[in-house]
């Protein structure tokens, strides 16, 4: 982007929206009896059930309960300024606030959320991370592929069926503008795979910058240093540091357990979660309720999501909750010391003494994971059905240095004001080569993919890769490896694999994704480190295309706000707009 600071945030404040849910107490709250539940509803005792015919080993990717209640939210983007470690800075807030707020529903229920753009000089969108737009990708929230950018002073109504139950996030698509601020935590409340007896509710974990990473982006665009080092990390949008700040406090009470749901919303920092003197039981990985673990320390990727069950079974005090940066693949000037605290019921109010005891990695990887519902992959399709992209990472020096990470040769570059989805609008699919549009024509059929770095890189990193959720919830890996990938299916999973939205890329190796073809739409897939999709880091399939639009029904709302972008937007019709955009879009 070029711009100057002035132009990207103003300093008018605004007043936040109201974004209550239900007029009804507490519309989430779970059954607390005692002894277990003979009907089968959920509670401490039962966490396994949901409602009749409804449990966790219900695959919801088949079977939805019947429509629930509809959940509305108003969400307002705006400019402020915000000290979250004590330091001073620029800050895209929503509703006045960082993160933004918690949107919730049940399992079943459809969620409709107006988001405002209050900002003075920036488009915005809003991408519902993970969650399942079955015939309906007009509202995945990705300007130049399922919509143009909501212009300053607009307003669009995304709406999505709850079809899938567990913990997500919210971000802009707009550029590298999540990292300033717009984002916020998904809780779609469901059935569990391990009893608990209190739900602690989100907690978001990101590595923080004390300049706009909108500027920085700019910097990584055009650097052959490396990006940006992030200056500390942040939980639950707070931390405490050299500059102030202070520390997030979880209360836990003595003898129960308690549902903690993790978030890595972060920009360029994987994280090592542990938390001093306590195991603890896993029991989700993204949307997927999968087979509970018991471990000391879980690896969080970008963009991904693990709930955890926390026994507090120690004696009442206060202990650290540790998220230590994976400093072989990302950067931080405080790697060891993002922190938040873990405090009981009836312990003082300071902080912890306690000490960390295990010995952490400092790599990026993806936990090995068991869905609790298990599905089997179709293996005898594999070898006919699987394609290849490949990953490289190049510099080009046609005017000044600029970091290109290529896809098939093809680093992506999306039109704001001609999305995807208007070429499916008016049947053009002579699409520009830059928009990497990969076609995936025949209903229901399982497509495999092979994602294969370029052996020889002189930038050898691990990507978190991201499937915006085309298909069933989430996309199988079938392998993950490094090197290159030697053809044998021999080490492939087909029996029950994990199933993710967001998946590591190793650095150096390669990554197969597998699903099967049942949702028409237009569907991005990037890294999830805002730096590298700036760079080109993506690709689309477009799926199923001569059904896309019967499925999705009115498209008046996207058209009206296509055209006020392009109002906003367009030379000759706003000359003197403030910035280009010279990063991928996305």
């Amino acid at each position: 982007m070029k711009f100057s600071h002035a132009c990207r945030f103003g300093s008018a404040v605004f007043v936040a929206l109201s974004s209550l849910v239900s007029a009804a107490p507490n519309p989430f709250a779970l059954e607390s009896r005692q002894t277990a539940d003979s009907a089968c509803r959920n509670g401490p005792f039962s966490r396994a059930c949901w409602q009749s015919g409804y449990s966790i080993a219900t695959d919801f990717d088949n079977k939805v309960p019947p429509n629930g209640r509809e959940r509305v939210y108003d969400l307002e983007i705006t400019n402020t300024t915000m000290a979250p470690d004590g330091f001073e800075r620029l800050v895209m807030a929503i509703n006045g606030q960082y993160p933004g707020p918690t949107l919730e529903a049940n399992w079943g229920d459809t969620m409709v959320v107006n988001v405002k753009n209050s900002l003075q000089h920036n488009g915005t969108s809003m991408h519902w991370h993970g969650v399942r737009m079955l015939n309906s990708c007009q509202h995945d929230g990705v300007n130049g592929v399922t919509e143009c950018p909501i212009p300053p002073g607009g307003t669009v109504q995304y709406r999505f069926r709850c079809t899938q139950h567990g913990t997500s996030w919210y971000h802009s698509h707009f550029s590298a503008q999540y990292g300033d601020g717009i984002v916020g935590a998904l809780v779609i409340h469901g059935p569990a795979s391990a009893n608990y007896d209190h739900d602690l509710g989100p907690m978001t974990l990101t590595d923080w910058f004390h300049e706009t990473v909108f500027a920085l982006n700019v910097r990584a665009l055009h650097s052959t240093t490396g990006p940006p080092v992030a200056d500390t990390g942040l939980i639950n949008g707070t931390m405490k540091g050299e500059f102030g700040g202070k520390y997030h406090v979880a209360t836990v009470k003595k003898g129960k357990k308690h549902r903690l749901r993790l978030i890595n919303t972060g920009i360029d920092n994987n994280f090592h979660v542990s938390i001093d003197g306590h195991n603890f039981t896993v029991i989700t990985s993204d949307f997927v309720p999968i087979k509970p673990y018991v471990t000391n320390s879980i690896s969080i990727n970008i963009g991904q999501r693990y709930d955890i069950i926390i026994n507090a079974n120690q004696a009442v005090g206060n202990y650290w909750l540790r998220a230590d940066v994976a400093t072989n693949c990302g950067r931080n000037r405080n790697p060891t010391n993002i922190k938040s605290i873990i405090r009981y019921e009836g312990a003082p109010d300071e902080e912890p003494t306690s000490q960390n005891t295990i010995t952490k990695s400092i790599a990026c990887f993806d936990e090995s994971v068991a869905p609790y519902a298990p599905n089997q992959v179709p293996q005898d399709k594999f070898n006919e059905a699987i394609k290849r992209f490949t990953m490289d990472f190049n510099v080009s020096t046609v005017n000044g240095p600029l970091i290109q990470w290529l896809i098939n040769g093809s680093d992506i570059r999306v039109d704001w004001s001609k999305p995807t989805l208007e070429y499916v609008q008016d049947s053009n699919y002579t699409f520009e080569s830059k928009m990497n549009v990969f076609e995936i024509n025949e209903k229901d059929a399982w497509t495999f993919w092979l994602v294969q770095t370029v052996q020889g890189d002189p930038v050898n990193l691990p990507h978190p890769m991201h499937l915006h959720t085309d298909t069933v919830a989430d996309y199988y890996v079938i392998g993950q490896g490094s090197g290159v990938w030697d053809g044998s299916t021999t080490e492939l999973k087909f029996n029950n694999p994990p199933r993710r939205d967001t998946a590591l890329l190793p650095a150096g190796g390669w990554l197969i994704m597998g699903f099967p073809a049942d949702n028409p739409g237009a569907w991005l897939v990037h890294c999830h480190i805002p730096w590298h999709v700036g760079q080109g880091l993506s690709w689309q399939f477009l799926e199923r295309k001569d059904e896309i639009l019967d499925t999705l029904g009115d498209l008046s709302d996207f058209n009206s706000n296509c055209d006020s972008w392009r109002e906003y937007w367009d030379v000759p019709a706003n000359p003197n707009r403030p910035y280009e955009m010279d990063d991928s879009g996305l």
